[in-house]
């Protein structure tokens, strides 16, 4: 079956062999990190055990006691620490603070199980208050990565214009020809794009910041060491939550409602970078498959002799980068009606998007982050903008978009 134009069939087999080969990677990433969590806590589980059969042992001869007796009154102990009781005095689980505690885990996603529903009417509530409560958060989320982008790129923008001031390139406001200095800054800065790489450095340098901020209030005020608040922080704001360390548990602070506030803040703020964070290296993980694949250069199966297309914001080589055009997080310009469609150039946000955010609706922008996700652009009149389906972030606006197209096939 021969291949009709450019290859109809390109796109279907390289998005195949980017999926076939982001599985396998995935694959050996996890073997690797099990090999290496397993080497690094296995002797600990192992002595622990070891001591816990001692200490068993001792205590059950000390005071004569049957082991089997000990061993269920063990069991019921399990059973009440499960329920939230515990030797230490804690604040109680399902009063209304306790409550509010419980479900910003759950529709944050972070869920760090030290509190669960032990009735059915509970359990039952939780499936359909999650999915919603869990909905409007990615939502929000979404919201808070395009404000985020925003700010970054308006700034990003303004650096480079005082840099090409510097230089010379660009000419000097005066009052008496502004309006033309500004046309022609607008015109010499049409073509600039903001780098993802800088995006995500400082979505990394905020990420770090609100880390070590808020591990220097856990270590003060809940006790622990400084690096095991780091790493609660990164379990938290990760929306992991393993729920080994939780913070604000015990029943009493100093300055009860303030710490709670401010950790409720840092919390919120760190699940915001992070997940933005994530968004964005995301992308940078799909560049690296495309350049991966453009360096293994492997063959169309219905096309013999023509390999597949490599997209065009592909991470290149040192020496290829300077021949290509910078990867970026924008788009070319955009038209200035929103329903005659968008001209996309395979990348994030355009900056006259970022410059007139308040007039772009959630749908356009979102079309374009993952559309940047998916490496190749779509016609500005495609189907997909009349059929309903709207773009997202990350897996999220992979799943849209397919969604989107096969709408469009049919």
């Amino acid at each position: 079956m021969a291949c009709r134009g450019a290859c109809c069939c390109g796109h279907v087999n390289e998005d195949n062999a980017r999926f076939i080969m982001l599985l396998l990677l995935i694959i050996l990433y996890l073997l690797c990190g099990a090999a290496v969590f397993s080497a690094l806590e296995h002797p600990k589980e192992k002595q622990a055990k070891e001591r816990w059969a001692q200490r068993f042992e001792l205590f059950s001869q000390k005071y004569n006691l049957n082991k089997s007796d000990l061993e269920k009154f063990l069991r019921h102990y399990e059973e009440a620490n499960m329920a939230g009781i515990r030797v230490d005095a804690l604040r109680p689980r399902w009063d209304f603070t306790g409550a509010f505690y419980f479900v910003g885990t759950v529709v944050s996603t972070i869920g760090f199980g030290m509190t669960t529903p032990a009735t059915v009417g509970g359990k039952i509530f939780l499936i359909f208050y999650g999915l919603i409560g869990c909905a409007a958060t990615i939502l929000f989320f979404n919201l808070f990565l395009e404000r985020i982008i925003t700010v970054l790129a308006f700034v990003l923008k303004s650096c480079h214009e005082v840099q090409r001031r510097r230089k010379g390139v660009l000419p000097h406001d005066s009052r008496q020809d502004s309006n033309n200095a500004r046309l022609n800054r607008e015109d010499s800065l049409s073509g600039w794009k903001p780098s993802v790489y800088c995006v995500m450095l400082i979505l990394c340098l905020a990420a770090i910041i609100i880390s070590c901020c808020a591990s220097a209030m856990y270590s003060s005020i809940e006790g622990w060491g400084y690096l095991d608040s780091l790493y609660f922080c990164f379990v938290a704001f990760s929306t992991i939550g393993f729920g080994d360390m939780v913070s604000s548990q015990r029943a009493n602070y100093e300055n009860q409602t303030i710490y709670r506030i401010v950790n409720f803040f840092f919390i919120l703020m760190g699940v915001c970078c992070i997940y933005s964070l994530f968004n964005v290296i995301s992308i940078v993980i799909k560049q690296v498959l495309n350049w991966l694949l453009k360096k293994l250069k492997l063959p169309c199966r219905h096309c013999p002799g023509r390999p597949l297309r490599p997209r065009r914001n592909a991470v290149m080589p040192g020496h290829l980068r300077t021949r290509v055009r910078n990867i970026s997080i924008d788009t070319d310009a955009v038209n200035d009606s929103e329903t005659d469609g968008r001209r996309m150039s395979g990348e994030m946000i355009s900056m006259r998007d970022f410059l007139a955010a308040n007039k772009v609706n959630l749908a356009i922008m979102q079309k374009q982050l993952s559309e940047t996700a998916n490496g190749h652009p779509r016609p500005g009149g495609s189907t997909n903008r009349h059929n309903g389906f709207s773009g997202g972030v990350g897996a999220l606006g992979i799943m849209n978009n397919r969604l989107a197209e096969t709408s469009a096939d049919r």
